[in-house]
């Protein structure tokens, strides 16, 4: 996959305000007010910054943490973990491995009864819906 690279005033001319906080600022939306947090349509889940195809629909579950759960990425790929050190602990940022834009974090070992026993913690912000035919 070839890297999409922009400058901050690229990234601030086609994101929404929310959207370049979230993915070019490692922010994080609301819990439990996200589009697609209860969503149940079937399809792929991209990247809302570049269009990548990040998750498929059959791997979300709920996990009732307030933000869309996956357990696994569609490819392992498409996405890039990184060691987050702030806010006083460590995790597991999830990161865009095309446009390196910020998803949310993925949890390792929390019980949840999915194939991996991960969860892809991600922000509906971070991601466009496109519903399967």
């Amino acid at each position: 996959m070839e890297k999409i690279r922009k400058s901050e005033e690229e990234w601030r001319a086609e994101l929404s305000p929310e959207e370049f906080h979230v993915l070019r600022e490692a922010g994080t939306e609301k819990p439990f007010i996200g589009e697609y947090n209860d969503t149940k349509t079937v399809g792929v889940y991209r990247c809302r910054a570049c269009g990548t195809e990040l998750f498929r629909s059959e791997t979300k579950f709920e996990s009732h943490c307030g933000w869309p759960s996956f357990y696994e990425p569609s490819d392992s790929d498409a996405v890039t973990l990184i060691e987050d050190r702030s806010l006083g602990m460590t995790r597991t940022e999830v990161r865009c491995a095309v446009c390196d834009s910020h998803l949310g974090h993925v949890f390792h070992g929390e019980g949840y009864k999915t194939p991996t026993d991960d969860r892809y913690c991600i922000n509906s912000v971070s991601l466009a819906l496109e519903p399967a035919e």
